[in-house]
């Protein structure tokens, strides 16, 4: 039988880690409740880990009952889906959905260590463009939430080349294991095909200067396969912004590239048109729907629906304006400031 060996904790420079993999604390929730609220009151997200959002407003509108069947269209780190399976109270169930096996796995272990079962929660490795199979499967919904960001222990995790912070292969795909990578999908598309998904992914207002860069140092052999590779193309290509806006402009152009190509990789404005389609078939009369959107161009989609819908009597009512996460939360969070958050009730029979 072979010996368990003792596996000695990450070592890291200065008082408190800044990679990743050092981050052993925030990482293990469980055992450290104390880092873990520490880093929170800083607003810090836990690396590994995901802090839900507006969930009080969330839960408000549904108002879950024991008995219900309920639908997490984004299951991610489960905390939503926690808190709806703690208003079944052990009666009813709710049906999670993820297209990332790594993250969903941990989620669904966490999950069943906390009681819930079988019984009362299932979950389903399907994009949510295809809630029409699993509603064929196990019936309509009473309840559905849709949380479209991206979770932070994905953003966070420098293999998942999420984030144009942190150093990592320049991949961007919400299921690793399918499709072409950010980084394969610049290769293989045309300088203004590249300025078109900026543009109408992300409103990028260097598209044409990033374009030209970008293109500029692959023709000459530099691969654009990580995110600093990414990261130093868009720096560079600003190069004509003023000094004392440059640094502001970089942040914010790195940010809308690296939306633009992950929208672009994961397909997720397809994604979301599917669902948006299918979202009345799925809900039983009387059924409620909560959206989170993260920026303009889900929310333009989420408003139409919602709205052309409600035209048409298939929903009975729709929230009139966007919700937004309180003050409060956007200071523990400052990931939330972003959110977005609208409703609907399908029409009773």
């Amino acid at each position: 039988m072979e010996e368990n060996k003792h596996k000695r904790r990450v070592h890291y420079s200065g008082k408190y880690p800044k990679k990743f993999e050092e981050k052993y604390k925030e990482q293990n929730p469980e055992k450290y409740k104390d880092t873990i609220d520490h880093v929170i009151a800083k607003g810090s997200t836990p690396a590994g880990m995901h802090i839900s959002i507006m969930v009080q407003e969330i839960l408000d509108f549904l108002d879950i009952q024991p008995g219900q069947q309920g639908l997490d269209c984004t299951l991610g780190y489960g905390g939503h889906t926690r808190k709806m399976l703690e208003k079944l109270s052990g009666q009813g169930c709710i049906y999670g959905l993820d297209v990332d096996p790594i993250e969903s796995a941990k989620t669904v272990k966490r999950l069943r260590e906390a009681g819930f079962g079988e019984d009362n929660f299932q979950f389903r490795l399907i994009n949510f463009a295809n809630i029409d199979k699993v509603c064929s499967e196990v019936g309509k919904f009473d309840f559905v939430l849709a949380d479209l960001g991206v979770s932070s222990m994905q953003i966070d995790n420098p293999e998942r080349g999420f984030s144009y912070k942190i150093d990592g292969p320049l991949d961007l795909r919400l299921d690793p294991e399918h499709g072409e990578s950010a980084a394969e999908r610049l290769h293989n598309i045309t300088r203004d095909e590249f300025v078109g998904m900026m543009v109408e992914n992300s409103d990028e207002p260097y598209a044409e200067e990033i374009a030209d860069k970008v293109f500029s140092l692959m023709k000459k052999g530099n691969p654009m396969d990580t995110t600093t590779a990414l990261r130093q193309a868009i720096e560079d290509a600003l190069w004509k912004v003023p000094k004392e806006e440059k640094d502001q402009a970089i942040k914010k152009s790195c940010a809308r590239v690296f939306q633009a190509l992950r929208i672009d990789v994961n397909s997720e404005f397809e994604v979301l048109y599917s669902f948006l389609e299918k979202l009345p078939d799925i809900l039983n009369p009387g059924g409620k729907v909560a959206i989170l959107t993260f920026h303009s161009g889900e929310d333009r989609l989420v408003k139409k629906s919602f709205k052309d819908l409600y035209k048409l009597g298939i929903y009975s009512e729709i929230s009139s304006d966007v919700i937004r996460p309180s003050a409060e939360e956007c200071r523990i969070n400052p990931r939330s400031k972003s959110t977005k958050m609208r409703w609907a009730v399908k029409k009773e029979d």
